[in-house]
């Protein structure tokens, strides 16, 4: 779990709450009316923008920002030093051993490919179009999160003018004036919470994650395409502690060196 973005969540939200809190009751800064404009319009503008199915399929692909379950760079260069003992020992097929220990799911299609005797054009082909997608697929929930960072403030901008006018119309009656007033401040304060507490830092991690996964499934296959290509294990390590800067990279790849 990624205890960075539920720590801040928590701590956006907790001094939000908090500093209400210190200056009285949390009630009135409750409205139904104002979370209709702004919430309710939020979820319209996405709904209009967006096909059905990826509103919903956002949910699958902001678990991301919670969930890390990739393996460590470092991890994978060694996982792919000892693939390529093997298949230099026993040959390709005998990888296929291997696969029951892999639970990473990319990594374990790739290598099924490598022991069903793909060649490295037909291995880089098929694991580059999914990489493709991946990217895809993160960029269509980051598209989401950004739209409902913009239609947030802007339906808190459009329930502040309503209130406005309530107000306006009822200034002959002093009790009505709060309720419009309320109204005005609260749907701008939902606006501005939503989208710079939750969209905006969400969606700047779900970029995060996106380019780090692309970054391990890269390395995955130029690791993949090195047991085609039948390199040694000092070799494949040097090729994909490349893929990291000097600091990262294994002692024995900096020994060599």
């Amino acid at each position: 779990m990624d205890i960075a973005t539920v720590i801040g969540l928590f701590m956006g939200t907790a001094l939000v709450i908090g500093s209400i809190l210190l200056g009285g009751s949390l009630l009135p800064f409750v409205n139904i009316p104002s979370l209709m404009i702004t919430v309710g319009g939020s979820i319209a503008a996405l709904l209009i923008n967006f096909p059905l199915k990826k509103v919903f399929g956002v949910f699958s692909v902001l678990k991301n920002c919670f969930l890390y379950k990739l393996p460590e760079a470092d991890t994978v260069i060694t996982q792919f030093a000892e693939f390529a003992k093997v298949a230099r020992r026993d040959g390709l097929l005998a990888l296929e051993q291997q696969l029951e220990q892999i639970d990473d799911s990319f990594m374990k299609r790739g290598l099924e490919l490598v022991v069903g005797g793909n060649s490295r054009e037909e291995l880089h082909t098929m694991l580059e179009t999914e990489i493709v997608y991946i990217e895809q697929r993160h960029e269509n929930g980051k598209k989401i999160l950004d739209a409902t960072a913009a239609a947030a403030p802007a339906f808190g901008m459009i329930g502040t003018l309503i209130g406005l006018v309530q107000m306006l119309r009822t200034l002959d009656d002093p009790s009505q004036i709060g309720v419009g007033m309320a109204t005005a401040l609260l749907t701008t304060l939902y606006g501005a919470v939503i989208a710079n507490l939750f969209c905006i830092p969400l969606a700047g991690k779900l970029e995060a994650r996106s380019q780090e996964e692309v970054f391990i499934r890269e390395l995955m296959m130029s690791g993949l395409e090195s047991l085609v290509e039948g390199h040694t294990p000092p070799v494949v390590t040097e090729r994909l502690s490349a893929f990291l800067s000097n600091s990262s990279r294994p002692e024995s790849v900096l020994t060599a060196a």
